[in-house]
Parts: C-alpha cells; sequence; structure tokens
C-alpha cells in the first residue's frame, strides 16, 4: 500500500504532531494561530497509531519560544514538535511538562495577589502520574490540569 501526506510538507517552520483531537483547537487558541500572518495547515482527526486520532499543526516560517513550548506541554503533553528546513525535519522535540511554570497560567484563586497586583504568576509542577497539578508559589492554591486557565499568547 502506498503511503500519501494528508496534510503538504512544508519548506521550512514547524509542525506540531500528535496532538489529541480534542486539544487542537485550544492549542491553535493559546498560541495565537488566529493572528499569525504565517502560512498555516491543520488537520483534525487523522489517523495515529498511538492516539487512534490526533490533530497535526503546521506552520511556516515559525519557531516557537520556550513559553509557547510550555503551553503547548500543558494541553497536549504527548504532542511532538518537528523543526523543518528545506523540506527535511533537522530536529525533533518531546514535551515534557517544566517543574516552574512563570507566567502562562493563571491562579484559579480570585485572592491570590497575581489576579490584583502586576506579579507575574508562578506555579510548582505536582506529577501525579499521568496527571499533574499545578502548586501556586504565593496563594498555595493547587489547580487540577481539567481547571488550568492558560494565558494565550495574543
Amino acid at each position: 500500500m502506498e503511503k500519501q501526506l494528508k496534510v503538504s510538507a512544508i519548506k521550512d517552520g514547524t509542525v506540531l504532531d500528535h496532538i489529541p483531537s480534542d486539544q487542537l483547537f485550544k492549542v491553535i487558541d493559546i498560541l495565537g494561530l488566529s493572528k499569525s500572518s504565517n502560512q498555516i495547515t491543520f488537520g483534525t482527526n487523522l489517523d495515529s497509531k498511538l492516539l487512534g486520532k490526533k490533530g497535526i499543526i503546521k506552520i511556516s516560517d515559525r519557531y516557537f519560544e520556550s513559553d509557547d513550548i510550555n503551553r503547548i506541554a500543558l494541553i497536549a503533553p504527548e504532542a511532538k514538535i518537528n523543526i523543518i528546513h528545506d523540506f527535511e525535519v533537522v530536529e525533533k522535540r518531546v514535551l515534557s511538562i517544566p517543574t516552574n511554570i512563570k507566567g502562562i497560567v493563571k491562579c484559579m484563586n480570585p485572592m491570590c495577589i497575581t489576579n490584583h497586583q502586576p506579579v507575574e504568576t508562578l506555579f510548582t509542577t505536582i506529577v501525579d502520574s499521568p496527571d499533574f497539578k499545578l502548586l501556586c508559589h504565593y496563594c498555595e492554591r493547587v489547580t487540577d490540569k481539567d481547571n488550568l486557565k492558560i494565558i494565550s499568547n495574543t
């Protein structure tokens, strides 16, 4: 059987692969991709041996900083990042949830100083495999992954 690409290749840029299909649009949102002027191709509900169904995003001429990579890891920790140069994969990255998360997640405690003062949020990750929780450095409120409010990159 002949293998066929369902999403066309890009010359230079980044491919976010193995995104759970139900998280694809959340990843697009938190990365602010709807406002990007770069060429973007995405697919959802594509067949995946690993996930059953997956999403994929291909962004031409864009590479992500560590804050964006951490945002992706919080939403889709099983995602893979491929860096493309001249139609070739030159680097593959496996995501991992960082031990400290600064400025990319909102504290869920309405009384937390980060919600009232210009103080950047800071959390410590508590891994409870396969899930994780975040402990706020300031108010010590624990937030589970299902209640995260990620600050978009817009």
